[in-house]
């Protein structure tokens, strides 16, 4: 069945609707997919599961990649990374989602709303919520012989907050050479400079992310940079 509205925007609507009426997200997801002709929100998702681009974009990663996943505020970087580490569990591989920005319920929500059951999380998806998450903290929970895991950072620009975190750039390079060395697969989340917006471009760059701190962006072996749901993959190094 054909959507009349693109699905990341139906998310983005739902999740309005939820914080301005009160209602419970997966409700407002429901009514959303009950709009577009589906039973529930459960049914839209697996109506649309075989062309899940998460899907498709995991397939197209190789082990020991580093990569980069950027977008503006709303074009739904977050739930890809997410989705990323759903699918990885879903296959039965080691999955984590490391985050400094949202609560564990806020993640369950989103994994309702991306189609996926909550009950992952525990098993085969490790969701890590620490204030001490940092690329140390990182290495050593998925360890050294993390064969064919997959791990989501969200996000870049919030791993050197605190100050007993290394810098940036150090963290970064730790990162890529323990993908390197492991044959995981570890992708971080990354916020895209406003001045995109005025750019005129398709798709951000790598120009285009916003880096308080600087790093070599050359240290990522792929970029993926997300814009109105579509998505551009690009070879780094």
């Amino acid at each position: 069945m054909k959507l009349t509205t693109p699905v990341f925007r139906l998310k983005r609507q739902a999740r309005q609707q939820a914080r301005a009426t009160g209602t419970p997200l997966h409700a407002a997801l429901d009514r959303m997919a009950h709009d577009e002709g589906f039973r529930s929100w459960g049914h839209l998702s697996a109506s649309l599961a075989v062309d899940r681009p998460s899907a498709a974009l995991l397939q197209q990663l190789r082990p020991g990649d580093l990569m980069l996943l950027g977008g503006r505020p709303g074009n739904g970087k977050t739930l890809m990374g997410l989705s990323l580490a759903a699918e990885a569990a879903s296959a039965g591989r080691p999955a984590y989602f490391f985050t400094l920005e949202d609560s564990e319920s806020i993640v369950r929500d989103r994994l309702r709303l991306l189609g996926f059951a909550p009950g992952l999380i525990g098993g085969k998806l490790i969701l890590d919520t620490s204030d001490a998450i940092c690329a140390q903290h990182m290495i050593e929970r998925i360890g050294p012989k993390a064969d064919r895991a997959v791990a989501v950072i969200d996000y870049l620009q919030l791993l050197d907050q605190r100050r007993r975190n290394a810098d940036l750039s150090v963290q970064v390079a730790a990162l890529r050479e323990f993908a390197e060395a492991t044959g995981s697969i570890l992708v971080m989340l990354s916020q895209i400079d406003r001045v995109f917006d005025s750019s005129g471009r398709r798709f951000p760059e790598r120009a285009d992310i916003r880096l308080p701190n600087p790093i070599d962006t050359s240290l990522f072996t792929r970029a993926c940079f997300l814009r109105a749901g579509e998505a551009r993959l690009q070879e780094v190094a």
